[in-house]
């Protein structure tokens, strides 16, 4: 908590809370006593129209979290639309972000990063999501909750194989801990699910490095089958600079030059 955190949730009319239970231990703790509603994913639309209407009226509402930075895998994103939509001002209080806090301290790349927030539930969707990042050369940071730990370790692992990884848990917390390993490792031998974590996951380092220059052809094949398979231009270029170890700039030259 920063002081400006807690001096804007003494000022501030009524407070939106995911779990009321807990954000009142952090208001007593803090000698608060302002109002508290609940607002979470399971009453968001009703309530957050409500929450829009009082501010409307004149009353100032501050939005909080469980835990880390509202609106990150966060229904406090929903009710920021709400309130845009609406025309009212809204102004960020930030605090511990466990995903930056996670990257920093993972001893990974932290130059180029990609949040993924948590996996879908589904075999099917997940699979298909993390085919979508396994050619990415940026820093993954994912999300995860304690009883899907196991299974999103496996399936990491399966896709991405052993590539280096920083398991963070309960982070800014008492029990914060950093685990580090490879993926393989980490699904195999961690067995203890207790709090939240990010998985911090190096990129893809092992990107193939042909020369297209000397042969044009085949980048031009690789784009145009990608736009085949339905790929747009824009993903479909920076899958080629990827494949071809290229600058996308490079890759629309040579992309007009053909056309010619």
């Amino acid at each position: 908590m920063t002081f400006r955190a807690v001096r804007i949730l003494k000022e501030v009319d009524f407070i939106a809370a995911e779990d009321t239970r807990h954000t009142r231990k952090l208001l007593t703790h803090f000698d608060i006593h302002t109002p508290l509603i609940r607002y979470d994913e399971n009453c968001k639309n009703e309530v957050g129209e409500k929450i829009v209407e009082r501010i409307l009226s004149g009353e100032n509402c501050a939005c909080v979290s469980d835990a880390g930075m509202p609106a990150i895998s966060d229904p406090g994103a929903d009710l920021v639309k709400l309130a845009i939509k609406a025309g009212i001002k809204i102004s960020p209080v930030p605090g511990a972000n466990a995903a930056l806090s996670a990257l920093v301290c993972s001893g990974l790349d932290t130059t180029n990063f990609f949040f993924a927030g948590f996996l879908p539930k589904s075999n099917k969707n997940r699979r298909e999501f993390l085919e979508k990042l396994k050619s990415r050369e940026e820093t993954l940071i994912f999300y995860e909750a304690p009883h899907r730990l196991k299974e999103t370790l496996n399936a990491l692992s399966e896709k991405f194989g052993s590539r280096p990884a920083t398991l963070a848990r309960e982070l800014t917390k008492i029990h914060e801990e950093f685990i580090r390993g490879n993926l393989k490792d980490l699904a195999e031998n961690f067995d203890e699910p207790r709090g939240e974590f990010v998985i911090v996951v190096e990129g893809e380092k092992n990107l193939p490095k042909e020369n297209f220059k000397s042969e044009p052809e085949d980048l031009i094949g690789f784009y145009r089958g990608l736009i085949e398979s339905g790929t747009d231009k824009k993903s479909a270029m920076r899958e080629t600079a990827k494949k071809f170890n290229v600058g996308r700039r490079e890759v629309y030259n040579e992309i007009l030059q053909s056309e010619m």
